[in-house]
C-alpha cells in the first residue's frame, strides 16, 4: 500500500512539474506576443497609420520594461530543449551563451530605462524606437528561430 502511495505521489509530483514547465512556456510566449503587439502599435503611429497616442505609448514602454524585469526567470532550464507551439522556438544559445543572453537582455533594460520620458511626441518616438527594436532584434537573431 505504502508503494502504491508512493508510486502516486511521485506521478502526481512529475505532472505537476510538466505543467508547471507548460504554464512558463505559455506565459513567455504571451508577453513576447505582448510585445509583438505593442510594438507594432507603436510603428503604426511612426508610419502615420493612426495617430499619435500617449497613453498607448506609455503601455508599450511599461510592458517593454516588465518584460526586460521578467527575461532572466522566463527561460529556466527545465525548458531547455522543448518544443513551443507557434512559428518561433528557442536556440540552445539561451543556454550555452547565458553571459551573451544577460548581456542583450541588460542592454534592453537600459535602452528602456534611456527611453524614460523621453518620449513626448511622434518625432521623439521617431527617434527612440528604432533603438528599442533593435535590441528586441538583436536577441531575437540570436536567440530564436523560425520553425521551418
Amino acid at each position: 500500500m505504502m508503494r502504491t502511495v508512493a508510486i502516486a505521489t511521485t506521478l502526481l509530483l512529475a505532472a505537476g512539474a510538466v505543467m508547471a514547465q507548460q504554464d512558463q512556456v505559455k506565459d513567455t510566449q504571451a508577453m513576447m506576443k505582448g510585445n509583438g503587439k505593442n510594438a507594432g502599435a507603436l510603428a503604426a503611429m511612426i508610419k502615420g497609420e493612426k495617430p499619435y497616442d500617449q497613453a498607448t505609448v506609455d503601455a508599450a514602454l511599461a510592458q517593454f520594461a516588465d518584460t526586460a524585469k521578467k527575461l532572466p526567470t522566463l527561460f529556466p532550464d527545465s525548458i531547455k530543449g522543448k518544443t513551443f507551439d507557434g512559428d518561433y522556438n528557442t536556440t540552445d544559445k539561451i543556454w550555452s551563451d547565458k553571459a551573451g543572453f544577460d548581456e542583450h537582455i541588460a542592454s534592453f533594460a537600459k535602452v528602456l530605462d534611456d527611453s524614460k520620458g523621453k518620449i513626448k511626441d511622434l518625432d521623439s518616438l521617431k527617434a527612440t524606437l528604432p533603438v528599442i527594436g533593435k535590441q528586441c532584434g538583436g536577441c531575437h537573431e540570436t536567440y530564436r528561430i523560425k520553425k521551418s
